[in-house]
């Protein structure tokens, strides 16, 4: 009997856990839903001159409108588009209007298109400001001398280009350009795992359950072949 007690007891306090971290996994998710749905929206919203100072937490995404030249000097930052295989994103510094040198993604082009001819040209582009942080563990340093990147690093990107460190993401442009594909921000490279992590918790519940369910029940059974 003390045995049975003690499954039990164990059993419901361990199973109450384990509920409650897939039951907080899925309150994770509808959280995290929603904000993904904000930044969508925010994506989308009318765009705005680039502000003078913009915040990098604040401003990330800011949908905005800008008017200059759209300069040769550029980066290449080796990338992976989905469908078309591996490429490059193509940064390059802006020179607005208004006398500032700011940095612009352009988008995608192939493996064979990266030393492509991209002449100067004036454009009036719609982006978003972004400071992607696509720098992990693994990623190999930049190879500035051979002008291959693998990560758009603002800080160094901005040194390299003598440029502000703010990055326009083009979204649209008055001057499409054949080989260069817009790749615009979205939310698809923010993860959004809660549902995995919410069926494994709830899993492993499931599992606990019937295991201490096994337990009792061979207890039992035990008990009752037991002679009397």
């Amino acid at each position: 009997m003390r045995r049975s007690v003690i499954l039990i007891v164990v059993g419901i306090a361990v199973a109450a856990v384990l509920l409650g971290l897939g039951k907080w996994q899925v309150d994770r998710l509808a959280w995290k839903t929603q904000i993904l749905a904000d930044i969508e929206t925010h994506i989308t919203q009318a765009p705005v001159a680039v502000p003078a100072n913009p915040d990098p937490i604040a401003d990330r995404y800011l949908p905005v409108s800008v008017t200059g030249t759209v300069t040769t000097d550029e980066l290449h930052v080796l990338a992976s588009a989905r469908g078309q295989g591996a490429g490059y994103r193509i940064i390059t510094a802006l020179e607005t209007e208004e006398g500032r040198r700011l940095m612009l993604d352009r988008g995608f082009v192939a493996i064979n298109a990266k030393d492509d001819t991209r002449p100067e040209h004036d454009a009036t582009i719609i982006g978003n400001l972004h400071w992607p942080d696509e720098r992990t563990g693994s990623t190999p340093e930049n190879d500035l001398a051979n002008n291959d990147w693998f990560s758009r690093d603002i800080p160094q990107m901005a040194q390299a280009l003598d440029a502000e460190p703010i990055l326009i993401v083009v979204r649209e442009t008055d001057y499409p350009e054949p080989r260069v594909t817009p790749w615009p921000v979205d939310t698809a490279g923010i993860p959004n795992n809660h549902l995995e992590y919410a069926v494994t918790w709830f899993s492993f519940a499931a599992i606990w359950i019937i295991g201490i369910a096994y337990l009792l029940w061979r207890d039992r059974r035990a008990k009752d072949e037991r002679p009397e």
